[in-house]
This record gives C-alpha cells, structure tokens and sequence, in this order.
C-alpha cells in the first residue's frame, strides 16, 4: 500500500514539476486558469505529491520493506560526503554568484548529486523508486531547459565571489541541520554514527 501511494505521490509531484518544460501546455492552463490560478494549482498539487511521497515512503519503510540489494558501507560514508556539495549547490541557486554562473542551474545539479548520492546509500526498492525518479525529473528539466528560449524561472540578482562564500557557509550550517536534526529525527535514519 504505502509503495503505491508514493508512487502516485511522485507522479502528482514530478508531473506537475515538468509542466514548466512544456511550454504549449503551461501557457494553456494559464490561459484557462489565470496566473494566480496556475501558481495556486501548482501549489496545491506539489504539496499534495509531496504529502503523498512522504506518507507512502513512511509507510513502506514500516510495512513494505523490499531489499534488492545491500550497498557496502563504504557507499554510505560516500553518500554523506556528496550531501554536502549537494546541499550547497541548491543554495547556491538562491544566493547567486560564480557557482550559479558556472553551473547556470545549481539547483538541478544538487538534486542530481542528492538523488543520486541516495541510490548509492539505499539497496530498498521503495529508496530506488524514489531517488531514481527524482534523478531522471532533474536530468529530463535539465535537458528541456537547454531547449527553451526562457529560463523559466523569476529573475534573481547574481552577485560575485562574496555570494558564493555566503551559499558556502549557509550550505554547510544546512548540511548540519539535516545531518544531526533532520534526517535522524524526522525520518528516522541516522547519518553520522548509524
């Protein structure tokens, strides 16, 4: 049960997240819905697939548990070393300067590292369904937007070195956070002695 209602959530999540690739179709549901109505829509259906991912992953850690395979050790201990770039690089797309330039998508590339930092980690079937789905939304947004003539995203000032010191250091304090509160709290793994 719990595996087929994340599936459902991811499909409602990432769907929803690959409408701004399809540029033809976005404009339509703005066209019928208004702005404000696309944006709330938007919303609503992200948060409901994400409440559905998060549900049905709980429940299929709890009930449904499904090993296909049992990654060595030394995979986790590479996994909590890749979470730190990754969690910098997402900031990195809010605090914006030469890491942005240089990568012109961070954030993208933070989700790529994260997902697939966590197949590496994680030998469970729910754990591949997961991450894999997040690694192909990524590698296909970030191939849609090498074809669309907008970024598709609201402008945001892009600052120099200084930014990137910034995004540095507010990645690593959120590679903290996540490492010792987060992760073992809210969803039970422990990353540092577990």
């Amino acid at each position: 049960m719990g595996l087929a209602v994340m599936i459902l959530g991811l499909v409602v999540f990432l769907g929803v997240h690959t409408l701004p690739a399809q540029r033809g179709l976005r404009a339509r549901v703005i066209g019928s819905l208004g702005e404000g109505g696309y944006k709330i829509g938007y919303a609503l259906l992200s948060l409901s697939g994400l409440a559905l991912i998060v549900w049905g992953f709980a429940d299929y850690r709890a009930t449904g548990w499904i090993d296909v395979w049992d990654p060595p050790k030394a995979l986790k201990h590479i996994t909590v070393a890749l979470m730190l770039p990754a969690v910098i690089l997402v900031v990195a797309s809010f605090i914006r300067g030469r890491i942005y330039t240089t990568l012109k998508h961070p954030m993208l590339a933070g989700v790529k590292l994260w997902a697939a930092a966590h197949l590496l980690a994680n030998g469970d079937l729910g754990s591949i369904i997961l991450f894999g789905s997040f690694l192909g939304w990524a590698v296909f947004d970030r191939i849609s937007l090498k074809r669309r003539a907008d970024a598709g995203a609201p402008p945001i000032p892009v600052g120099g070195p200084g930014n990137d010191l910034i995004a540095v250091a507010v990645g690593l304090v959120a590679y903290l956070a996540l490492a010792f509160a987060f992760h073992p709290v809210v969803i039970g793994v422990p990353v540092i002695g577990g």
